[in-house]
């Protein structure tokens, strides 16, 4: 499918719309599709996505600001028809080369009225691209606007629904909004808001991508970290015990990211290593403990700082069962990430963790070591809400589950 994305500016320009149409049109590229931006301003940001760029399509171009100005007085100039007409003859071929057109803002806003009318002028082509409008704004539900909004055309645009357009709101509230200053019936509105993407907010490393990609760790209701070498002393038969019990009691999906790769000082190591394996396969842990060291056994060192950094910031608590410790660093390392800990209770973690780590005798049964994770992870308001986050706001969850559909029900109209 080709598909056009337009809105006054686009890429590498910075604002909240720019960025909407950044995720869109990679991942629309991503998941096969021919993408062009079109807009009044921006440059290339994806050497596979094509950009159209129309100057007067900016809301900031002199001779627009200019038209605009008049408008903003109710005055309606020969200039307004004069930008209005070259921006139509500017659009026109770059439409007809494609099937959809996504239409950020410029349906409900008055920052470019030319723009809105040539828009409405090329939608009454039947042979022209299936058209979606994508709401973030309203002006005339906007009182601040009010004094710049007149009665009659252009400006009443901004009020009516395009006849041939399916209507994106990125909000419940928005959506409310467009269905009264549309005068729209409810269904006629879907709700895709703004998504996050975690690896670019973090600045995910190359390591780190490809981890999370091959893992799917972005499936994971609770993801722990056991930042440890595997050696016998460090207690991860307990672990992965802890992670069956979990797996037994959690409805939603756990996984337990092993940093290291065996110790290299004792060769012992090597059969311990293969004990652990062989518990995952009698609990059935397959799916749900990862041996990073394994995704890469080449490298003797095991993962780099940057990578393991990383980690800390996308697993929501570390679980640290050690028998014994000289110290114990991963505890003051989650602590500068700000995750749970959830250790065994020997002296160094009393050292290095104070009041502040949920610890747990070792004669405990993992029944109840899961149980408390359970529970204090409940009660975590900052670990509830990224859980909401990942679920309902990533750009790949909200653009799988909702754009692709739309894009597909407009073909099918």
């Amino acid at each position: 499918m080709r598909v056009g994305i337009l809105h006054y500016t686009a890429p590498p320009i910075i604002g909240g719309v720019e960025s909407t149409v950044r995720f869109q049109a990679t991942f629309l590229q991503d998941a096969g599709h021919t993408v062009t931006t079109l807009a009044g301003a921006g440059d290339s940001f994806d050497p596979r996505i094509g950009v159209e760029i129309v100057p007067a399509m900016n809301s900031r171009h002199p001779e627009v600001l200019a038209v605009k100005s008049e408008l903003d007085r109710g005055r309606l100039s020969p200039a307004f028809e004069r930008v209005t007409a070259d921006l139509e003859t500017e659009l026109i071929p770059r439409l007809a080369a494609l099937d959809v057109l996504i239409v950020h803002n410029a349906l409900s806003l008055h920052k470019n009225l030319p723009l809105t009318a040539a828009l409405w002028r090329l939608s009454a082509d039947s042979a022209g691209p299936r058209w979606i409008a994508w709401h973030h704004d309203l002006a005339w539900d906007r009182p601040d606007y009010a004094a710049e909004l007149h009665d009659g055309e252009p400006w009443d645009l901004l009020r009516r629904p395009l006849p041939v357009a399916k209507h994106v709101a990125v909000s419940e509230s928005l959506r409310q909004r467009v269905i009264r200053v549309f005068d729209l019936p409810p269904d006629a509105v879907t709700v895709i808001p703004p998504g996050v993407d975690e690896a670019s907010f973090h600045r995910w490393g190359r390591a780190t991508r490809r981890i999370v990609e091959q893992l799917r760790l972005a499936d994971a209701d609770l993801l722990l970290l056991l930042p440890s070498r595997l050696t016998r002393r460090k207690n991860i038969a307990l672990a992965l015990r802890v992670i069956a019990e979990l797996r037994r009691i959690q409805p939603g999906e756990v996984r337990l990211l092993i940093t290291g790769p065996p110790g290299p000082h004792n060769p012992a190591n090597i059969a311990y290593f293969e004990e652990l394996r062989s518990m995952v396969r009698e609990l059935d842990l397959h799916d749900t403990v990862h041996f990073l060291y394994l995704l890469d056994p080449d490298s003797p060192g095991g993962l780099d700082d940057a990578t393991v950094s990383d980690l800390y910031r996308i697993c929501d608590a570390v679980l640290f069962p050690s028998l014994d410790e000289g110290f114990g660093i991963p505890v003051l390392e989650a602590g500068l990430a700000r995750i749970p800990v959830f250790c065994s209770d020997i002296p160094p973690f009393r050292e290095s963790g104070g009041e502040w780590v949920t610890r747990f005798p070792l004669d405990i049964p993992p029944e109840a070591i899961a149980q408390g994770i359970l529970g204090q992870m409940d009660r975590d308001r900052a670990y509830q809400l990224r859980r909401r986050v990942r679920r309902g706001f990533s750009w790949t969850a909200l653009l799988t589950q909702r754009l692709l559909p739309l894009l597909e029900e407009g073909l099918d109209a």
